[in-house]
């Protein structure tokens, strides 16, 4: 009990885990690998069969349970292989992954050999199955030939006959009387025990803590070296094993252990506390094979957590690039399934709906198309043997990634590796031995000499006489042997090789350690720590933002603002920062912890803080300094542990036997030995020691119990078991995620809308961009595709959900007749239904928000947009759209048009065509789950987006506009002859006559975006021919989207301002949703243009001027500080200026106000007086006083802001526009504030001799201080540029 007891104590220090061998059981005989996917055409010498653990020491460590099947089906991935002596018999290497459910790996590594099989029934099984096959294939060929075709027509064909039948009829008969079996016997893949040798491969596995691929590797060929040799080796395999289980620690941080192996000591080497994580996997031979530009698109893809799937048929292959990759990643970690290595029953797992990375063998002569993958619309291909990267559609580009790709190139040019890739290295998976016994050198002093200096113990005149010696006998030939089979100088070039590419290793990390440290270097200042202790912030994790995302854009470039967005959105970004929160209560995560030192050591020798957004990019400049530790350390062991030596075993055991691996003794391995006092040395001395690596770069950390809270993953140590019971437990945690996924990711949306919607209303800050927002609804989209692909087998194309819709639209057709294009009749009884209904405003609102089947008041039904039309739409539109192009932009609409979840209620309803396309485990046949899915989707109903209409911009948009006339005190509509000019984000619809007698018109145009302004006017200037209009309404005939644009007022000449023409501010009335149909939604109208009502109030501030001049003057300011905040917003998050300068509270409008104030009557002699009246007679009255000289008397100075004034007031006048009073205002304070010139003006009116006459002693514009408040207000925008759309200032040119 002690030696167990001390075995396991120690086990979280040592250098390996277990040692495990895999082979055939000669006990239970050979069983067919069911799951390779091989069929009975295939030769038996050919096939897979099932492997077995035949031993594995020790029973079990503490933390580190063996998995017994998860080890044999990753050493051996495709089962036993049997060869004969024609062919091939070289030794394999291979490595592979193990995940624990908390995050943390284990590493096996792996030697293949073929052994010579010498158990009869192995060999009479092998000889069986041979000849089955051969009468099967003979009795195949039989029944197709011509001569035989009448005469097996009315039996059944022997190809049908079962194995069962072919095994009875050679139990029955010799094998060689059988027809067609001797002819046979001589073909490829056969087997004849009397002529041929079988061979049966088996694989010997070290399983460590860390990836110490370099020294497990040496020692597992030494170990097969010494097992073929014709000599024994020194000791028993025991002591050797022995030795690196229970004898060979963890080598220290920042140190290197030499230990023995059997035919030479090996040396391998930690990083310390500041340096990278240990990563040993070969950089240099990922970027040979794939190319620069492609490792840095498979890194992007990493790192935005698409799925990716590695394809080669070298097994190393697949682990070199996926731990390539992953050790990248520094300083954030890998969140979700990791199996660079499935195997063929593990296929199943390419259904996952969430991240994965994974690799798949590539079979012999097997095709990319040959593959059917379920997700393809957001999955990165990796064709390794290729060198070949198929990347999904719209990746962002890594920042910098001109700039990255040149210093990656200039790095792998130094060590003469070409950067464009497409070079195949030699076979890392192929291992040369020999089978020949090694004579010893007569002389070791050479050796002796080599060995001190690879231990440091020569000195400068030491070292010039070994390389004289080497220099000599190389020219001497320089065949001597050393005991590994190999010369002296080979190994002296491996040892070079080695320390080469250790070396490459750290400088490429280091190249990317230091990118993301540009990229993050301010990441602590943008945490938010919001929890006063741990457990409060466990409990509301899920509603706590721990990171001011948009805040950390608006100091990014612009140019990295794609990629950086949908970073921030990932698993490992939230874990990293997440991290930082709890660093708080607990001691930080190792890799966070190392990056954070090193942005603290940058601090200190970069302290010119430079901005961000316009910081160059820097080249690393300490390459070669960050390698030298490593070198360092590899040149010179710092530690060396004890040598192997002879066990407590039994007479007769340890046997040597050329060529056959030895049945262990098991007592001597199975635990430690007390014959020596190094085990407890271990122990007592590494107190201090982690007991587990956490993470798969080597960093090692106490695990931390609450930690382990916030990460919710899938149980890793599940995946890799082939039963039933744990495939279908899989596939049902697969669909509680895609369900965890769906409703975080909906609420996220709505918080960050409806956070800006209420900066819309003015009652907070914004909180996220527009690029932000498109990123979440890529999100969204990616989930669709994810959900879709759960468990699909029958697919057209790359999206899930597109083929989803083609197989509906397809069984649609098949019972419906064509429903009409949008545009045509759907869109007709609209407008026509909607001119009969005069009852102003309520009744565009009830049509707009009514569902499907909603009826006017006179029965005229209204049909919305449906799933079909809305792809028929899809299909049409001229962008060029790939299948998964076309699923984003459906999506894209569906939100737009509040109909996304009952389009895809209605494309769940056919459960017959469920069942054709999904397997059982799907998600979308889970009933409950597929429910309340479509309830977290139905929740984004609540908020406006405008994501079809902003994305797809060149696309033709049908419209529909009719004019509401009020119908008190209006005149028919027919004596008008009315036009407009509907103007948005993205342009205007030119000048659109509306026909005679008629309020409406439909045309189509270029897609206008979201709609601005207005402009409506009419040509007629008959004094009959006007009109009091009360709005004019647009609808977008295919988003669904109802802009109203109240006027209230009359147009024509005579009446009112006498105004033929109009320009008019929208407001989006949002479009219904279903179930929730009549309620309006929560995102609030943007400011109309003023209406008639509004111009009353206006007109009764005369009498009211005491009551309200504080108010005016309040909204005076409010609506400079609205513009003042608009500039002072990112780009992306400004709305749209002309609301702000002409809307409902606008500036056009308070300015208005404060103009009014006071002013005197504003009827005379029964007629209007506007504002513009006065502004002319002011400006009348500076020409005629310039004009006569009489300007001595006035305070009013001759100069630039008076001709400026009276120059645009002039040019106002002469505009052939016919756009009244009020619209001459409009344009005066619009232009006066785009020149910066209106903060001059003001001062000129207010002391214009007129003033006296037209305003009240009390009116604002007589107050000096108000007069002087105002024009400092309007001064503080002249920082601004101010840019109007072109429907606010046609006609004049200043």
């Amino acid at each position: 009990m002690n030696g167990t007891a001390a075995a396991t104590g120690s086990a979280s220090c040592r250098f390996a885990h277990y040692f495990v061998v895999c082979g055939v059981d000669t006990e239970t005989g050979l069983e067919p690998d069911d799951g390779a996917g091989e069929g009975f055409e295939q030769s038996p010498v050919r096939r897979s069969f099932k492997s077995k653990v035949l031993v594995h020491y020790p029973e079990n460590t503490d933390r580190n349970p063996f998995n017994r099947d998860a080890v044999n089906m990753l050493c051996m991935p495709r089962g036993l292989s049997f060869r004969t002596q024609a062919d091939r018999l070289d030794p394999q290497f291979h490595s592979f992954t193990l995940a624990f459910d908390d995050g943390t790996r284990s590493y096996g590594f792996v030697h293949t050999f073929y052994e010579e099989v010498t158990c009869p029934q192995i060999i009479t099984a092998m000889q069986t199955l041979c000849q089955m096959h051969h009468v099967e294939h003979h009795s195949s060929s039989s029944a197709s030939s011509p001569s035989s075709s009448s005469a097996s027509s009315s039996a059944s064909s022997p190809s049908t006959s079962s194995m069962d039948s072919l095994a009875s009829s050679l139990d029955e008969s010799d094998g060689d009387s059988l027809p067609g079996v001797s002819a046979c016997l001589g073909c490829v893949g056969s087997f004849d025990p009397a002529r041929d040798t079988l061979y049966v491969s088996k694989a010997l596995c070290l399983v460590t803590p860390l990836p110490f691929l370099q020294a497990s590797r040496e020692f597992l060929a030494q170990l097969h070296q010494a097992v073929a040799s014709q000599t024994a080796p020194p000791l028993p395999l025991e002591s050797y094993i022995h030795n690196i289980l229970y004898e060979v620690p963890l080598p220290p941080p920042g140190r290197s252990l030499r230990f023995h192996g059997v035919q030479g000591p090996i040396v391998c080497q930690r990083p310390g506390p500041g340096e990278l994580p240990l990563g040993e996997y070969p950089l240099g031979e990922a970027f040979s094979l794939l190319g620069v530009d492609n490792m840095v698109k498979l890194l992007t893809c990493a790192l935005l957590e698409t799925q990716v799937l590695l394809y080669s048929q070298d097994y190393q292959r697949l682990m070199t690039v996926a731990e390539g990759i992953t050790t990248l990643l520094f300083p954030f970690q890998w969140q979700h399934i990791y199996l660079p290595i499935v195997s063929t029953p593990l296929h199943h797992l390419l259904d996952a709906p969430v991240p994965f990375l994974m690799g798949i063998q590539r079979r012999d002569g097997a095709q990319r198309s040959s593959l059917h993958l379920p997700h393809e619309a957001n999955l990165c291909f990796v064709d390794i043997d290729n060198h070949c990267v198929e990347a999904p559609e719209d990746l962002p580009l890594f920042p910098d990634q001109t700039e990255l790709i040149q210093e990656l190139s200039e790095v792998l040019l130094k060590f003469g590796l070409p950067p464009q890739g497409g070079v195949v290295t030699k076979p890392t998976t192929t291992i040369t031995s020999t089978t020949t016994s090694s004579p010893r050198l007569s002389s070791l002093v050479l050796e002796d000499l080599m060995e001190d200096r690879r231990n440091g113990n020569l000195g400068g005149e030491e070292l010039a006489v070994l390389e004289k010696l080497q220099a000599l006998a190389k020219r001497c030939g320089g065949g001597k042997m050393s005991e590994g089979g190999k010369t002296l100088f080979e190994e002296e070039e491996e040892e070079e090789e080695e320390l080469k590419a250790a070396k490459l290793n750290i400088q490429l990390r280091e190249v990317f350690a230091v990118r993301f440290a540009a990229m993050f270097g301010r990441y602590e200042e943008f945490v938010i720590h919001s929890a006063l202790d741990l457990d409060s912030w466990l409990s509301n994790r899920e509603g706590t933002f721990s990171f001011d995302k948009g805040s950390f854009l608006s100091v990014q470039p612009a140019k990295h603002l794609r990629f950086l967005s949908r970073f921030l959105e990932t698993s490992m970004f939230s874990s990293f920062v997440d991290g930082k929160v709890i660093s708080r209560w607990a001691d930080r995560e190792p890799l966070q912890q190392l990056f954070d030192n090193r942005l603290e050591r940058e601090r200190l020798y970069d302290a010119v803080d430079e901005d961000s957004r316009i910081c160059p990019y820097r080249k690393n400049t300490t390459l070669f300094e960050s390698a030298q530790a490593t070198e360092r350390r590899l040149l010179k062991a710092d530690h060396t542990a004890i040598h192997p030596h002879l066990l407590d075993m039994r007479i007769g055991q340890g046997r040597h036997h050329p060529g056959y691996f030895p049945k262990l003794q098991a007592d001597v391995l199975a635990q430690a030995q007390n014959t020596n006092k190094w085990s407890g040395r271990v122990t007592a001395s590494r107190r201090s020691e982690p007991k587990r690596s956490t993470d798969h770069s080597g960093v090692d950390n106490e695990p931390r119990q609450k930690h382990t809270y916030t990460r919710k993953t899938l149980r890793q140590s599940k995946l890799l078991d082939p039963s039933p019971q744990a495939v279908t437990q899989t596939h049902r945690e697969f669909v509680d995620d895609l369900l965890s996924e769906c409703r975080l990711k909906t609420k996220r949306m709505l918080m960050e809308r409806m956070g800006k919607e209420s900066v819309e209303l003015g009652q907070g800050e914004a909180n996220i961009t527009g690029l932000q927002e498109n990123t979440l609804i890529h999100g969204l989209c990616d989930l669709l595709e994810r959900t879709w692909g759960h468990g699909l087998q029958m697919k057209q194309g790359k999206s899930a959900l597109w083929s989803h819709l083609l197989h509906y639209q397809a069984a649609q057709g098949k019972t419906e007749a064509p429903a009409e294009s949008p545009g045509q009749s759907t869109s007709r009884s609209f407008c026509f239904s909607l001119v009969n209904h005069r009852v102003k405003s309520k009744l565009i609102i009830c049509v707009v928000c009514a569902s499907d089947q909603k009826t006017l008041d006179d029965g005229t039904l209204l049909p919305r947009g449906s799933l079909i039309q809305d792809m028929r739409f899809i299909q049409t539109m001229s962008e060029g759209l790939s299948e998964v192009g076309q699923a984003r932009a459906w999506i894209h609409l569906g939100l737009e048009k509040k109909m996304l979840s009952q389009h895809l209620k209605e494309l769940l309803k056919k459960q017959e065509l469920l069942r054709q396309l999904y397997k059982p485990h799907a998600f979308l046949l889970c009933e409950e789950e597929r429910e309340q899915f479509l309830f977290h989707l139905l929740s984004l109903n609540t908020v406006d987006y405008l994501c079809f209409t902003r994305v797809f911009t060149s696309i033709c948009i049908p419209y529909r506009v009719v004019i509401i006339p009020m119908k008190k005190l209006s005149i028919a509509m027919a004596t008008v002859n009315p036009w407009v000019c509907v103007s948005g984000e993205l342009g205007d619809s030119g000048v659109r006559q509306i026909p005679k007698n008629t309020q409406e018109i439909f045309f189509q145009c270029k897609n206008l975006g979201r709609l601005s302004t207005l402009q409506l006017g009419q040509e007629n200037s008959g004094l009959l021919a006007k009109c009091l209009i009360d709005c004019v309404m647009v609808y977008n005939e295919i988003t669904g989207h109802t802009y109203k644009f109240p006027c209230g007022r009359w147009l024509g000449k005579g009446v009112g301002d006498g105004s033929l023409e109009r320009v008019l501010i929208g407001q989006l009335v949002s479009p219904g949703a279903e179930e929730d149909a009549g309620r309006w939604t929560g995102t609030p109208p943007e400011l109309p243009s003023p209406s008639q009502s509004v111009r009353t109030v206006l007109g009764s501030l005369g009498s009211r001027s005491r009551m309200l001049s504080v108010e005016v003057q309040e909204d005076m300011r409010e609506a400079a500080n609205n513009l003042v905040k608009h500039f002072h917003k990112p780009e992306q998050e400004r709305g749209n200026l002309t609301v702000l300068l002409c809307g409902d509270g606008g500036l056009v409008l308070s300015l208005e106000k404060f103009l009014l104030h006071g002013f005197k009557s504003n009827r005379l002699f029964q007629r209007n007086v506007f504002v513009w009246d006065f502004v002319e007679k002011a400006v009348v009255s500076m020409e005629t006083a310039d004009q006569m000289g009489d300007l001595h008397g006035s305070t009013l100075t001759k100069g630039a802001p008076c001709d400026s004034l009276c120059l645009y007031v002039n040019a106002i006048n002469a505009s052939p526009r016919n756009i009244g009073k009020e619209g001459k205002l409009q344009l005066f304070v619009c232009l006066g504030i785009r020149d910066r010139l209106l903060s001059q003006w003001l001062p000129l009116l207010a002391e214009c001799p007129l003033t006296a006459r037209t305003y009240e002693d009390g009116a604002l514009l007589r107050d000096r201080a108000a007069v002087h408040s105002l024009s400092r207000i309007l001064h503080t925008l002249n920082e601004f540029s101010i840019t109007l759309e072109t429907a606010l200032v046609k006609g004049v040119n200043l």
